[in-house]
């Protein structure tokens, strides 16, 4: 147990819930592996949260743009060091001014952002900007990530946003319609803006449970088969008790599959009428090392 370093057990122990010495015998057995530990420590029951992301020490602030049609958005995470920076305007300026720059010019990725000139001022590259700005504010800052959608040509739907109070959460969703006519109602604005909250506050990974890979869905398969097995079931009721278990991970996990957070007898799914469709979405809050999760194509 020795060659096991204290930091990697206290990380393990962060991440999981688990004891401190359930994790160093969990590193032990994987050889110092960190996801081998943790999928040990689930089989034995110990993990108290298997949701729980893994989060950055960063501060910072997620905020969205999105074009006065509806057609193209934006959500993006800036990290600076300390709360207090992350309330001021002019940080908060910066992270507004970003997202306005990603809708207009659609970078491929950071790096190439950070090359493009500034769109509010063709003098600097967004990476400049953000020079000027460590120096003036005197903390270190970082474009992280952004999730930039644009509605496709001849496709009807909306893009929508939404940034919970304090600016530690983010979403993004691209709804489809069937025609020009409803996806400019209100009803289905409405129902966008929905859609984003909940998204928010329920923490999807996946649109459907065909975007859950196959080996994530194993994997957790096997973790149910071990923990069901642990309690002495015969086989046959393991693989029973396994794909209940299975359906409840789409519940937790699948957007569509939710139960929907106004309404908890009423399923996300079930709120999708008149041929409405959710296309995609993004959630991040802030620090953890999530991103943008894709509808099935």
């Amino acid at each position: 147990m020795s060659s096991i370093s204290a930091e990697v057990v206290r990380r393990l122990r962060e991440e999981t819930g688990a004891g401190m010495m359930d994790c160093k015998s969990a590193l032990v057995e994987a050889n110092g592996d960190m996801e081998s530990a943790r999928q040990i420590l689930r089989k034995k029951g110990l993990a108290a949260a298997a949701k729980k992301a893994s989060r950055t020490a960063a501060d910072g602030a997620v905020a969205s743009w999105r074009s006065d049609d509806g057609r193209i958005g934006v959500l993006v995470e800036v990290n600076c060091e300390t709360d207090f920076v992350a309330k001021t305007p002019d940080f908060q300026g910066l992270v507004k001014d970003v997202a306005l720059h990603i809708g207009a010019a659609a970078p491929e990725d950071l790096a190439a952002l950070a090359e493009q000139p500034f769109a509010k001022d063709q003098a600097l590259t967004v990476g400049q900007l953000v020079q000027e700005k460590i120096a003036r504010i005197k903390e270190n800052i970082v474009v992280r990530r952004f999730s930039r959608f644009e509605q496709a040509q001849g496709a009807y739907g909306l893009v929508d946003s939404y940034i919970h109070p304090g600016a530690k959460v983010g979403v993004l969703v691209e709804l489809a319609a069937v025609s020009a006519a409803q996806a400019a109602s209100p009803q289905f604005h409405a129902l966008a803006h929905e859609v984003a909250m909940h998204v928010a506050a329920a923490s999807p990974t996946y649109v459907h449970r065909d975007d859950v890979p196959a080996e994530v869905l194993e994997k957790e398969k096997e973790i149910y088969r071990a923990q069901a097995a642990a309690t002495g079931k015969p086989k046959g009721v393991v693989e029973k008790i396994a794909e209940g278990k299975v359906k409840e991970y789409y519940a937790t996990f699948c957007l569509l599959e939710q139960a929907f957070i106004r309404d908890p007898k009423l399923t996300v799914s079930s709120l999708l009428k008149d041929g409405v469709a959710i296309r995609r979405f993004a959630r991040y809050r802030l620090g953890e090392e999530s991103g943008t999760k894709p509808a099935a194509q």
